[in-house]
């Protein structure tokens, strides 16, 4: 498991996500729930409530301690004490043995874009995916409009290796996902 923190700018560091974080999590889902609507799975009501927040990170941090996931927070802090959440980046569907890789997934609060701060944690999670994890690749994907996920990933050494048709279903159609990998190191498994 993870515990390390990274301070991403002088104001955000990024975190593993703790149940404690489900109000802030909820106050930031909330926030961003018109900008993330194009880019999610439809989300009923309870998802931006705490209780609703609470639900998603027992499941994600039940992921964690099984090796299976892990969840950080972006936390704005103001004079050394933590704020507001201001976005999130989780792996998920971590798999070991011979193909040692994991999906990754980030959002931003729309009050916070175009500072880099997608860029810095996607940075970092990847350091950490190589360096603690051991994980050989990294898989992302975006909807084909979403230009500026893509300019992220691609700043960060992801390629595209294709596109999957009516992959998921987002904003209620099914939609098809530009495919992007990292290849972390080429070490043994």
């Amino acid at each position: 498991m993870i515990t390390a923190s990274v301070q991403l700018t002088p104001d955000v560091v990024l975190r593993p996500a703790v149940p404690a974080d489900a109000a802030g999590f909820a106050r930031a889902y909330l926030r961003s729930r018109d900008h993330l609507r194009p880019w999610e799975p439809d989300r009923d009501d309870a998802f931006f409530t705490a209780a609703g927040q609470s639900e998603r990170l027992r499941v994600l941090l039940a992921e964690r301690d099984e090796g299976r996931g892990m969840p950080w927070a972006l936390v704005r802090q103001e004079a050394g004490a933590e704020r507001d959440i201001v976005g999130a980046i989780t792996l998920s569907g971590i798999v070991l043995g011979p193909l040692r890789s994991a999906n990754v997934g980030y959002w931003i609060d729309p009050g916070q874009l175009g500072r880099g701060l997608a860029s810095a944690a996607l940075t970092a999670v990847c350091a950490a995916a190589d360096g603690e994890l051991h994980l050989h690749r990294l898989a992302a994907g975006t909807l084909l409009d979403n230009v500026a996920s893509q300019r992220v990933l691609a700043k960060c050494g992801f390629v595209e290796y294709g596109v999957a048709e009516e992959y998921l279903h987002i904003n209620g159609a099914w939609r098809a996902r530009r495919l992007f990998q990292k290849i972390l190191n080429d070490r043994r498994p």
